[in-house]
């Protein structure tokens, strides 16, 4: 019985980039090219809305939310349904999709409440069929208000307490999360999934933290690829020794037998006790080549026997690597579009892993010394700058110094150096007047 996998992740804004992936605008490099046709958007929106960025804004124009959303305020919720791999392409095979998908919708409705659900689509273009589902995280109830705020003397009228309001933490409490394990294991069941470990030891961690843990362990398992390669071309070699050391050994042996026909006819000349030496000095080397001949089998047998597991070794590391990678691909699609970004901190400005993995959590930097640039080949000094990664409108990572884009803090730079010598700016091209 495999397990049911119910993931959330929280998200603010209007999570375009994820609603260009979700909606295959931009197509992922794992996604089956001729089998995206398959995917399916299980929620119809409202009237006038396109897609499941607008149904994000829809939700909360409508929901009559009493206070002015938070630029910082998380905004919707990702959640990822599916199952192990093996049961999910069973319940395909066996017909009974289309009744996953429904089951799915029901408990997504009864647990968070059907308004609040407002987009989910099946991908059936990955290895694993899976459900993204968008909840917008409208709430009733009053806010949880802060200690000292519960102490303070009440001057004002008390606002209604059952009014709609936006707040995810509500939802994803540690001890809610843990009851959506429970009931959607209870939901799933029925097509042979079952609930995780309760109480495992294993962490959810961020897609920060698993990326970096990806790179190491990727970097580990290529290192040991390239031992068994190596391992396996040197058993290769002695094997074509051996090889060779046998063929040797036969000629030796046709040599032998040579000499004792001629031996033979001398023998007729000169007797018959020197014949009878040679003879038995010739069994003597055949058999000495039948024993090697023996010897070499066997150690041909263990070589074939040797690479045989240096091979079998090989192909289930490169497997797991090749999982391990599509795993990445499909439940964390960004992490490839920040290897380009990562190359170039450290092979164009020279940034050592510690900071590259600041940068990689999307934290800030701050940066003393000299900051080289490959666009004028020098380096420019600086008292102290922060340095960050951001995310635009299409999803493409950007490296910023003191909040403007690498290239313009650069160019600025390099202004600010010319004046300096006396030398004026370029000229920039304005355009021909009429």
């Amino acid at each position: 019985m495999g397990y049911a996998v119910l993931h959330m992740e929280k998200t603010s804004g209007t999570d375009a980039a994820m609603s260009a992936h979700i909606e295959r605008t931009i197509r992922p490099k794992n996604a089956d090219a001729d089998r995206t046709h398959l995917n399916r958007e299980l929620i119809s929106f409202p009237d006038g809305i396109v897609n499941r960025t607008q149904a994000i804004q829809h939700r909360l124009d409508t929901a009559g939310l009493a206070r002015k959303i938070g630029s910082n305020q998380v905004r919707a919720i990702r959640i990822l349904l599916t199952g192990t791999h093996e049961d999910m392409e069973r319940i395909t095979n066996d017909g009974r999709l289309d009744e996953w998908c429904g089951d799915n919708l029901r408990y997504l409705a009864d647990t968070f409440g059907k308004e609040n659900i407002v987009s989910a689509v099946l991908h059936m273009d990955k290895q694993t069929p899976h459900i993204h589902a968008t909840l917008v995280p409208i709430v009733r109830g009053e806010r949880k208000r802060r200690k000292r705020e519960e102490q303070a003397k009440k001057r004002y009228r008390r606002k209604p307490t059952d009014g709609a309001r936006l707040c995810a933490d509500d939802i994803m409490t540690r001890q809610k999360l843990k009851a959506y394990q429970d009931s959607y294991a209870q939901a799933m069941e029925r097509y042979g999934l079952q609930r995780g470990i309760d109480g495992s030891e294993a962490k959810h961690i961020s897609t920060q933290q698993y990326y970096r843990d990806l790179v190491q362990q990727t970097e580990q398992l290529q290192a040991d690829i390239g031992q068994l390669q190596d391992r396996r071309e040197t058993a290769q070699e002695e094997l074509r020794q051996m090889k060779r050391e046998i063929q040797t050994e036969k000629l030796k042996g046709a040599a032998t037998t040579a000499a004792a026909n001629i031996a033979e006819s001398v023998g007729s000349l000169f007797g018959s006790n020197k014949v009878r030496t040679l003879e038995r000095e010739n069994r003597n080397l055949h058999e000495r080549v039948s024993e090697l001949e023996e010897e070499a089998r066997q150690k041909e047998q263990q070589h074939v026997r040797h690479i045989q597991e240096i091979t079998n070794a090989y192909e289930q590391r490169h497997r797991k690597q090749s999982e391990f990678v599509d795993f990445v691909k499909r439940y964390f699609p960004y992490v490839e579009k920040l290897m380009p970004m990562i190359n170039f901190l450290r092979e164009r400005l020279g940034f050592d892993d510690g900071i590259i993995r600041r940068l990689c959590a999307f934290k800030e930097v701050s940066m003393k010394g000299k900051l080289y640039s490959s666009e004028f080949s020098r380096s420019f000094e600086t008292q102290r700058s922060v340095c960050a990664i951001k995310e635009d409108e299409n999803g493409k990572f950007d490296f910023k110094i003191d909040g403007v884009s690498h290239v313009s803090w650069f160019r600025k730079k390099m202004n600010e150096f010319r004046e300096a010598i006396g030398i004026p700016p370029p000229r920039q091209n304005r355009g021909m007047k009429l």
